[in-house]
């Protein structure tokens, strides 16, 4: 090649290509001083250990990777993985009506357990045992409680104006006889999305009037106006959940979250005439058992009717950590102690969640007899009137 066509190449070749071949040709020449560092890797090559060092049988070290000071999930909070027809149906309805529910979003372990319906049962059976919360307002909260898998932003987007007539569309076609409703918080909304859950629950009643319809709301920022809406818009029971004891609230619930204002917005729900309130206590964030009996009496000053115990798992490694795990015999334990203290019904183990199926049962059990017995005194006390009437004339 000419001296011409080589200046010609180097003129044409871009500047990267001319480093890197440059380093190139460096490395392979041989240098007349070796440095003392590439002199002393070389020894340490010929010194170290061997093909047969690593192939002679000796116990290898054990080498344990991950997080080795947090506790280890134990057996019991393991859970199979969902499917089914059964869950697979209430799926896809989901997806094809654009809704959410907590059951996906916040990672609970029930999913398939709740969704999938009851084992070995009819198709009849399984559809009506088969429970799925649905969660309004989108998925993105506005707070950022610690313990919550659920995405947060400070504008989310707006309302689905179709979500109420959407869901109770999906309701009424899975012909379940106990749903529960929740939301995202949305502080963003002039009413927290309270004239939202209110429409929904509505139109669920107009198109499946005998379902009975649970809402698990947040606390309206303490807006007990909003918190009437909700309680009067014909719901059965009305849920929300404390989470955790008054001590540990500022460090596992988002700070606009307070216990004092949890405690009014059930008290509020009471008053409004809801039959039923409902709350839910995380174990395992670091909680002690005086400050978990301090909340319970709380909760039976404002008569409350339902409470549900659950263990807190870490849904990543974003969120707080678990402090413990409890044992099973640790939850039995907190159920007889709730049930002496009078509350209706309690649910207490280390997968029970919030909207717990089995819960659900026993509260529309509790509801139908309610109903009844009220029907029973108003027939009663019609006859009373009419006898005395009777007398009297």
């Amino acid at each position: 090649m000419s001296a011409n066509s080589l200046l010609t190449n180097s003129l044409l070749r871009p500047r990267s290509s001319c480093r890197l071949l440059s380093q190139v040709r460096h490395l392979a020449t041989p240098s007349a001083s070796t440095p003392k560092s590439k002199s002393g890797f070389r020894e340490a090559l010929v010194s170290g250990p061997s093909l047969d060092d690593f192939i002679s049988g000796e116990p290898i070290e054990h080498v344990v990777l991950g997080n080795t000071q947090g506790p280890r999930l134990p057996s019991f909070l393991k859970t199979k993985i969902p499917s089914g027809a059964s869950f697979n149906k209430i799926k896809k309805d989901l997806r094809g009506l654009g809704l959410h529910t907590v059951c996906e979003e916040a990672r609970c372990p029930n999913i398939g357990d709740c969704w999938g319906g009851k084992e070995g049962a009819t198709a009849e059976e399984g559809k009506r045992a088969a429970t799925a919360t649905i969660m309004l307002m989108g998925d993105t909260c506005t707070r950022g409680c610690r313990f919550c898998s659920v995405k947060t932003s400070r504008t989310p987007p707006p309302l689905d104006p179709h979500e109420p007539e959407n869901t109770a569309e999906a309701i009424s076609r899975w012909g379940l006889g106990y749903i529960v409703l929740t939301s995202v918080d949305r502080d963003d909304l002039v009413d927290g999305g309270a004239h939202h859950f209110a429409e929904t629950i509505m139109k669920i009643k107009q198109k499946a009037p005998q379902i009975l319809v649970e809402a698990l709301t947040g606390d309206f920022a303490g807006n007990l106006e909003h918190v009437s809406l909700v309680a009067k818009s014909g719901l059965d029971v009305y849920a929300h959940n404390i989470e955790t004891v008054e001590e540990l609230t500022p460090f596992v619930r988002d700070r606009r979250a307070t216990f004092r204002q949890s405690l009014k917005v059930l008290e509020h729900a009471k008053k409004e005439g809801v039959r039923v309130t409902k709350t839910s206590i995380m174990l395992g964030v670091g909680e002690t058992e005086e400050q978990v009996m301090d909340a319970l009496r709380e909760l039976r000053k404002i008569n409350v009717d339902v409470v549900t115990f659950g263990q807190y798992m870490r849904p990543t490694k974003r969120h707080m950590k678990v402090d413990r795990y409890v044992e099973p015999s640790e939850f039995d334990r907190w159920k007889q102690i709730a049930d002496d203290m009078g509350f209706a019904y309690v649910a207490s183990g280390p997968l029970v969640r919030s909207s717990y199926k089995a819960g659900e049962y026993f509260i529309e059990n509790m509801l139908k007899g309610k109903a009844t017995e009220n029907r029973v005194k108003n027939i009663v006390t019609q006859e009373a009137s009419s006898t005395s009437h009777t007398q009297t004339t």
